[in-house]
């Protein structure tokens, strides 16, 4: 279980590096309310962005649907509610997934923007 831990800190820190270089501000790493969690939240200047990080030693052809389910989503959309909410941000929201691929030494970052909608409730 340690390993698995180690391999989700590991993509975490590769999909938030990929977000820096590619413009965006880093606000909170797995920032939670109560029981619920978002991996990443991150703005550019247009949007507020609530990451999900998948990190996996073997690509996965899966719906988006099945890398983050319908629970998962509710959890994030609550989170960022309550972000939003609290900090008073007045940005666009949006959920972005972030999956993050490592064999041995080689890895690939899948930045997928508006993943999902913040319609489950």
């Amino acid at each position: 279980m340690a390993d698995f831990h180690e391999l989700g800190k590991k993509g975490e820190q590769m999909a938030a590096g990929h977000l820096q270089e590619s413009g965006y501000k880093i606000l909170k790493r797995n920032w939670k309310y109560g029981r619920h969690e978002v991996d990443i939240i991150a703005e550019n200047k247009d949007f507020i962005v609530f990451a999900e990080v998948k990190t996996r030693t073997e690509e996965l052809l899966l719906p988006v649907g099945e890398i983050v389910n319908r629970d998962k989503q509710k959890s994030i959309i609550l989170c960022a509610e309550k972000y939003i909410e609290w900090f008073k941000v007045s940005k666009e929201s949006r959920f972005d997934i972030i999956t993050v691929i490592i064999s041995g030494e080689e890895s690939k970052i899948d930045h997928i923007e508006d993943a999902f909608y913040p319609t489950l409730r």
